[in-house]
């Protein structure tokens, strides 16, 4: 089970940077809008694909993602580090994005899903430096 504290960090936010690498090995990254499913653990996020992360991820599925507070405040520093695998979306996954952001209902919608296999959140505001790690146990 994640620790709530970072369900609680994931949930508040809604733009996570993705990194991806193509089967040759060049990286990208991308700022996706997402939802957080807390019953399966997944980041949900909307992505056509024609885009070069979506290219990538149909190559290689091992992804990363950013979440992190903007902030000039060192004790209120606070961010999520994620390891995962991405794959396509399913209806579940394409209402809770729908609910989350209620204009996508009108958009043609390729779905996408990452599932966490580490998390690592950095919070500041329970000590400096203090950081909570989530493994799979996969």
């Amino acid at each position: 089970m994640v620790d709530k504290r970072i369900v609680d960090f994931i949930k508040r936010h809604h733009v996570l940077t993705l990194a991806t690498v193509s089967g040759k090995g060049e990286p990208y990254c991308a700022a996706c809008f997402y939802a957080y499913d807390k019953e399966r653990n997944r980041l949900v996020f909307t992505s056509d694909d024609t885009t070069c992360h979506a290219q990538q991820m149909m190559e290689n599925a091992a992804v990363a993602c950013g979440i992190t507070l903007e902030t000039r405040v060192v004790g209120k520093v606070q961010g999520a580090q994620i390891c995962g695998i991405a794959g396509r979306g399913d209806e579940s996954d394409k209402r809770i994005y729908i609910k989350r952001f209620p204009y996508a209902a009108v958009a043609p919608l390729n779905i996408w899903a990452v599932e966490p296999t580490f998390i690592k959140l950095t919070d500041n505001t329970l000590g400096f430096g203090k950081k909570l790690i989530w493994k799979s146990q996969e």
